[in-house]
C-alpha cells in the first residue's frame, strides 16, 4: 500500500492536486468578481468569446449607422426650413403678381418688391449648407447624398435638383413684365423636395427605431455572455475558500503520514 512508501507520497501528491484545482478555482471566481466578467480571456469560453466579440463590433458599427441617421435628420430639417421659407417668399410673390393687375397699384413698386423677393430666394438657394456643403445650389450641391445606415447598408437621401432653376423672372422683374411673372416650376420643386424630404424622415424614424432595438438586443447578448454573476461568484469564491482551507490541512495531514513507518524500526 502506498501508506507505507516513502520515496512517493501518493497520497500527499493527490491532496496537492486537490488543492491547486481549488485554488484555481477560487482565483477564477475572485477575477470575475474583481473584474464583474464572466470571460477575462479566450481560455475561459472560446466560442462564447468569439460571439460576444463580433456582436461588439456589430454594435459598434450600429451606433455608428445611428449617429449618422441623426446627421442625416439634421440635414433634412436643414433643407426642410429653407425650403419652407422659400414656399412662404413663393406665396408673397404670388400676392404681388395678383396686386400688379390692378390698375390701381404701382407696378413700378411691386416689381422692385418680386425682384427683392427672388433674391431673397437666389440668397437661400445659394447659402443653405450643412456641414458646409450646398444643399439646394452652387458648386459643391449634390442630388443626392449617401449615409451609412446600417451594418451593411447604405442609404442615399435626395430632394431634387434646385441648381437648374431660372430665377432671372423674379429678380429681373420690371413694371412690364410683373404682371406675368409666373413661380409655377419653383413651386412645383419646391413642393416635390419638401415631399421627398417627408419621405426620407420617415425612412429614417424606421430605421432608428430598428437600430435602437438592434442595439439593445445586441448589448444584451453581449451581457449575458461577458458579464459575471455576481452572486453565483460570490458563492464560488466562498466555496473555493473553504475548499482550499480543507485542501491544505488534508494535504498537511497526508504529507505527514509517512513518518509513522519509523515507528517500525523502533
Amino acid at each position: 500500500m502506498s501508506l507505507f512508501k516513502i520515496n512517493t507520497n501518493i497520497g500527499a501528491l493527490n491532496a496537492y492536486n486537490a488543492l491547486a484545482k481549488v485554488n484555481s478555482q477560487a482565483e477564477k471566481a475572485q477575477l470575475r468578481l474583481a473584474t464583474q466578467k464572466r470571460i477575462n480571456s479566450v481560455a475561459d469560453d472560446t466560442s462564447g468569446y468569439r460571439v460576444g466579440k463580433e456582436l461588439q463590433g456589430k454594435v459598434t458599427l450600429m451606433q455608428a449607422s445611428q449617429g449618422n441617421i441623426g446627421s442625416a435628420k439634421d440635414m433634412l430639417s436643414t433643407a426642410e426650413s429653407a425650403l419652407s421659407a422659400i414656399n412662404d417668399l413663393i406665396n408673397q410673390i404670388k400676392g404681388k403678381v395678383a396686386e400688379s393687375i390692378d390698375p390701381s397699384k404701382n407696378k413700378t413698386s411691386l416689381a422692385a418688391d418680386v425682384a427683392a423677393l427672388g433674391n431673397e430666394i437666389d440668397s437661400i438657394f445659394s447659402n443653405t449648407k450643412f456641414n458646409d456643403t450646398a444643399l439646394l445650389s452652387g458648386s459643391s450641391y449634390s442630388a443626392a447624398f449617401s449615409f451609412r445606415t446600417g451594418v451593411e447598408e447604405t442609404t442615399s437621401v435626395n430632394f431634387g435638383t434646385m441648381s437648374t432653376l431660372d430665377l432671372s423672372s423674379l429678380t429681373g422683374a420690371s413694371s412690364s413684365t410683373v404682371t406675368s411673372v409666373s413661380v409655377s416650376s419653383i413651386e412645383t420643386a419646391v413642393s416635390n423636395a419638401l415631399g421627398s424630404i417627408g419621405n426620407f424622415s420617415q425612412r429614417l424614424d424606421v430605421k432608428d427605431e430598428y437600430l435602437t432595438a438592434a442595439i439593445s438586443n445586441a448589448t444584451a447578448s453581449v451581457s449575458r455572455l461577458f458579464d459575471a454573476d455576481m452572486a453565483i461568484e460570490q458563492l464560488n469564491a466562498t466555496k473555493g475558500q473553504i475548499g482550499s482551507q480543507v485542501a491544505t490541512s488534508m494535504l498537511a495531514q497526508m504529507n505527514a503520514a509517512p513518518q509513522g513507518i519509523l515507528s517500525l524500526f523502533r
